[in-house]
């Protein structure tokens, strides 16, 4: 190697940052024991900052765009080095390029479940997942406070600091954001824009910012889910009476293309409580306790004659020594036809005090009229 070669090789004349990673925050230039010469150019590209630190203070930092390294550039390093008349020797810095595009690919998620108060569940464990965006606002803060001397800062080496602070925050979102269980999914775009507007916030003093914070899905126990499906279904039935006159239906038409003798049991029962709802939602319905008091309707006239007086069954009659009855006057005319009721046989019936001879009871009297006397003793 010659002289000038040599002399190439210690002196550094671009400093620049082509990135070829998805997860760098912070890469430092690699310089080695070699110096930057006065003069050299800078490449500061978009979505980039370049950080000069020395002796591990922070100096000058550059926005994107092409630089002479001139003191005139460097005012605070040329300060610290005590550059007073333009000094134009090589110099030693450290020079930290961070990266200020939005990582995406962030991704957070409850490993435990969080417990919220739903004024319709009561008491409700939910999980959650989902994904947010972070970029770098203040790269000087960035180095002070998380990255330090780490020549390549990755995203793995906070993200799960910035889970945990989610997972911190998130019970909190959801609770005074004051919506039911039942409308979060409506509302999750935002309560992931207030999380952000939080999690910013307390990410100020390391330069970081969460410009976006997606919810993909929040879910509960498999219990509570039944709970929300059962109500689905009750709502989509609506009336209950409807509802279940369409089942019995539904249960008529299976039950008559299946014959058999389960299916026709099925169709038989099925069709008693078919018309016992018919019937009941033909009775009239009973008026409420404040409802005026209407006209009593008129009776509807009889279908036929009343009973004739006299005829309801309460006879009983005591022969051969066992009772019979209860009987009308007919059925004890026709038992004086049969020859079991005469003179002497016992009768009895509610309101008499003790069974006595049907001949000492008056009311009998027509009936035994053809009853002959019994016959005279024959010698």
């Amino acid at each position: 190697m010659g002289l000038v070669d040599r002399i190439r090789g210690e002196f550094i004349d671009i400093v620049e940052w082509t990135d070829d990673s998805r997860d760098t925050i912070v890469w430092r230039f690699p310089r080695y024991e070699n110096e930057i010469k006065m003069g050299a150019r800078l490449v500061v590209r978009e979505s980039q900052t370049a950080v000069f630190v020395n002796e591990g203070r922070i100096a000058d930092v550059f926005a994107p765009g092409t630089y002479t390294l001139e003191t005139q550039n460097l005012p605070l390093l040329a300060t610290l080095k005590g550059w007073k008349y333009g000094f134009h020797s090589p110099f030693k810095a450290e020079v930290y390029f961070v990266n200020t595009r939005q990582f995406t690919d962030m991704k957070w998620g409850t490993q435990s479940p969080v417990i919220l108060r739903d004024a319709e569940f009561g008491m409700v464990r939910v999980r959650a997942f989902g994904a947010f965006a972070l970029r770098v606002v203040d790269p000087a803060a960035l180095l002070r406070e998380l990255a330090g001397t780490d020549p390549q800062f990755r995203t793995e080496e906070v993200q799960e600091y910035l889970r945990q602070l989610i997972v911190g925050r998130l019970g909190n979102a959801l609770a005074t954001a004051q919506v039911p269980l039942l409308d979060l999914a409506a509302r999750q775009d935002g309560i992931g824009a207030q999380l952000a507007t939080v999690l910013t916030g307390e990410l100020a003093s390391t330069g970081i910012a969460i410009p976006k914070f997606v919810i993909e899905n929040i879910s509960v126990p498999p219990e509570v889910e039944q709970a929300i499906d059962t109500r689905s279904r009750m709502g989509i039935a609506g009336n209950l009476d409807d509802f279940t006159r369409f089942q019995a239906a539904n249960a008529i038409q299976t039950a008559a293309a299946n014959p058999g003798g389960a299916g026709e049991g099925l169709g038989l029962g099925v069709g008693m409580a078919m018309g016992q709802r018919i019937a009941a939602s033909l009775a009239p319905q009973a008026a409420p306790a404040d409802a005026p008091v209407a006209a009593a309707a008129p009776a509807a006239a009889p279908a036929g004659p009343p009973p004739l007086p006299g005829q309801a069954a309460e006879w009983f009659l005591g022969a051969g020594g066992q009772q019979q009855g209860p009987f009308d006057l007919s059925g004890l005319s026709a038992q004086v036809s049969g020859g079991v009721l005469n003179r002497g046989t016992l009768v009895w019936k509610s309101g008499m005090g003790a069974w006595l001879p049907a001949e000492q009871v008056p009311e009998l009297a027509q009936l035994l009229a053809r009853t002959p006397p019994p016959l005279p003793p024959q010698a």
